[in-house]
């Protein structure tokens, strides 16, 4: 009867010690994950995604610690630790927090960082560094100090891609050995001082109502120069009316006296026509005595008018005209 307890525990202990051995036999790595299979305390390969078996108590994985950053309230942050078995190799971000750097002119700042990378060698990662994140992080500050402690204030504000690229080329060669890329490094924050940062904004506000002064003066300017352009054309424009009117009333003048003269001309001819003896200088001197009378009439009719002595021909004149007339009808 007490023979049956017996076999019971040892069934029990053999089916407990078959669900040890699959546990710690049967290893199923998801993608993008990797473990480091040591045997008896020496590397021996790296799990690839899938479902492998090892051997149970000489086959077991390799322990790595990472550290891990917590922001508490933005000011404050917790750093803790844990035992991983597993290797991520998917890219990870670290979220740096907030440190003091010192500027070539000796401001203190205070900048975080982000760092992108990605284990591409776990065995590397494991074997060659001791707590990886914490010493990418540690480098990572190191490296930052120097590269912003050889720059003055206004170019550590105005030159983040330039650190930026820096940072990643010094960080990604110098983790090369440890299996890690690191991609990129983008700086979050960079704040000065609050008595620098007062001055900045002074010194930025001067600025800007320094540049709206000169835009205004030279509106003013503008506008001046453009008034007395427009003043300048318009009399050049008006001078060169001007000029082309009286241009065209000499020559409309010139070809009114060329017609009256033409005119004149054909008339002498006619009378000479008329009468081939005759002399038309009475005539001429007739019609223009006659056109001047209304002329010399004109208001004049409280007041003597005086006739010259040429009257007496003007009055033979008349009779050449009428001489003339008479011939003209026959």
């Amino acid at each position: 009867m007490v023979i049956f307890p017996i076999y019971g525990f040892i069934i029990a202990g053999l089916i407990l010690f078959f669900i040890v051995f699959l546990f710690k036999s049967v290893y199923m790595v998801k993608q993008a994950e990797s473990i480091v299979i040591e045997r008896l305390g020496k590397y021996d390969r790296v799990l690839e995604p899938g479902l492998h078996v090892v051997i149970p108590f000489l086959e077991r994985p390799r322990q790595v610690i990472w550290t891990y950053v917590r922001d508490v309230d933005g000011a404050r942050s917790y750093r803790y630790s844990r035992v991983l078995t597993r290797i991520d190799l998917r890219e990870s971000v670290y979220d740096f927090p907030k440190q003091n750097v010192i500027t070539k002119d000796n401001v203190t700042m205070q900048i975080n960082a982000l760092l992108y990378y990605q284990i591409t060698d776990p065995k590397a990662a494991v074997y060659e560094v001791n707590n990886l994140s914490e010493a990418i992080e540690k480098l990572t500050q190191t490296t930052l100090r120097n590269i912003v402690g050889s720059m003055d204030l206004d170019e550590s504000l105005v030159s983040r891609d330039m650190i930026n690229t820096r940072l990643q080329s010094i960080l990604d060669e110098a983790t090369d050995k440890w299996g890690v890329k690191v991609n990129r490094v983008e700086l979050q924050e960079v704040n000065p001082p609050l008595d620098i940062r007062q001055a900045m904004e002074k010194q930025m506000r001067a600025e800007r109502e320094r540049r709206a002064v000169i835009l205004g003066a030279e509106g003013e300017k503008r506008s001046k120069i453009l008034e007395s352009e427009g003043v300048k054309e318009s009399k050049v424009l008006r001078a060169t009316g001007e000029a082309e009117a009286r241009i065209l009333r000499a020559e409309a003048d010139a070809q009114s006296r060329l017609k009256i003269a033409a005119a004149e001309a054909k008339a002498i001819e006619m009378i000479q026509a008329s009468v081939p003896k005759g002399d038309p200088l009475p005539y001429l001197i007739a019609m223009q005595y006659i056109k001047a009378l209304p002329q010399m009439m004109e208001g004049k009719d409280d007041k003597l008018i005086v006739v010259p002595y040429e009257a007496s021909s003007l009055v033979g004149s008349v009779a050449s005209v009428k001489q003339i007339f008479e011939g003209m009808k026959k």
